[in-house]
């Protein structure tokens, strides 16, 4: 008896996208599924050539296969038999839906292997000083790694975990209610698939124990707060002989007393005297490697800004060293003495203040603009 072409007994065209061919799949076996019809041998017939159908198509090499020759390129090979084509429960069909659901899916198997386990955070306080030029950290986690007596398996010394009796291994129990069928984890072993009956005395049949680790952590030029810095396998150990998570430093970089950072850029105020601001002369500034010199022209106002350039930050993922912005501030005198009253007021007797104050005239007669414009 000639074979059924495979995309019509699925009822889909012969470009149907992967999607689409496995809902059409799962649309067809949940109607004729051997738990839904159970002793009928026409549905599991029907069933079983669904399921041929759906392995070679699903698969990319066959379904190239089968689009060039047809049923001929598996002739001497044996049945395709599908993925279903054993009968499975109902429930494998849909096991990537009731996994999501219910912590089970289409092999139980996969539950039974080892764990990652979980990642660790550690946040690391710097100076400013430190997150610039890197620097080498010294650092403490707690954390539960894996036991050095019975080396993870949970198990007393000259023992071992047993394969799991309700399980059979799996990890996963299935339960059935009609023609439902789902896996759940398995109560009695958690989805392990083993059980530990004599348990080492150090961990207590865990596996892990709980422990404290001295880390030296580099710590790269230029980082900033919020940067993160990965050391691999240092977090905590995996559970039934998985593999260790990571270590992630979190970085946060403490206020300055002096400076205070943009990204690569350095900024900080520094005062001058007010004779200095109208003379004009020159500034020693500081920068976190020592000091520069920046000249200040006469007539220099409180918030100009003079740049350094290349005394900032040199970023960790490279480019061009920031710089150092520095924003005056031009202090008044204050605790005149008597001598230095009279020279104040001398001075401010000669002053011409459209000359010498041109902000301070301009100011005045935009709010004489102002006012004036109100009476109208």
């Amino acid at each position: 008896m000639a074979k059924r072409d495979y995309y019509e007994t699925l009822g889909v065209s012969s470009d149907v996208s992967e999607g689409d061919l496995k809902k059409a799949y799962r649309r067809l076996a949940m109607k004729c599924h051997p738990d839904r019809h159970p002793d009928d041998a026409e549905a599991e017939g029907k069933f079983k050539e669904l399921s041929a159908a759906y392995e070679v198509l699903s698969d990319a090499d066959k379904r190239a296969a089968y689009d060039r020759h047809g049923h001929a390129a598996f002739e001497g090979m044996g049945s395709a038999g599908g993925p279903q084509a054993d009968g499975g429960s109902f429930s494998d069909i849909f096991g990537d839906v009731f996994g999501d659901i219910f912590g089970g899916g289409g092999s139980g198997g996969a539950r039974a292997s080892g764990h990652r386990g979980s990642d660790l955070r550690y946040t690391l306080d710097l100076t400013l000083e430190e997150a610039v030029f890197g620097v080498e950290k010294t650092i403490r986690i707690p954390r539960l790694a894996g036991c050095n007596t019975c080396h993870g398996s949970g198990a007393k010394p000259g023992s071992s975990p047993k394969t799991c009796q309700t399980c059979k291994g799996q990890g996963q129990v299935r339960m059935q209610q009609g023609f439902f069928a789902i896996q759940q984890t398995c109560p009695r072993c958690h989805g392990q698939g083993k059980v530990v009956s004599n348990p080492c005395v150090d961990c207590g049949g865990q596996g892990r124990k709980e422990e404290s680790k001295t880390l030296s952590a580099k710590i790269p030029a230029g980082v900033d707060t919020g940067d993160r810095i990965r050391l691999s396998g240092e977090g905590e150990a995996g559970a039934n002989g998985g593999p260790s998570g990571d270590l992630y430093v979190q970085v946060n970089v403490r206020d300055h007393r002096i400076f205070k950072r943009d990204a690569k850029d350095l900024y900080c105020e520094v005062p001058i005297s007010f004779t200095d601001a109208a003379l004009g002369g020159e500034l020693e500034v500081p920068t976190l490697n020592g000091r520069v010199k920046v000249k200040i022209p006469e007539g220099t106002q409180t918030s100009k800004i003079f740049r350094v350039r290349a005394k900032g930050v040199k970023q960790v993922r490279g480019g061009p060293q920031g710089d150092l912005l520095c924003r005056v501030v031009v202090e008044t005198p204050v605790n005149l003495t008597g001598k230095q009253r009279e020279l104040m007021q001398e001075l401010h007797a000669t002053l011409n203040h459209k000359a010498h104050a041109p902000r301070r005239e301009g100011w005045f007669d935009s709010v004489k603009s102002f006012f004036d414009e109100m009476k109208l």
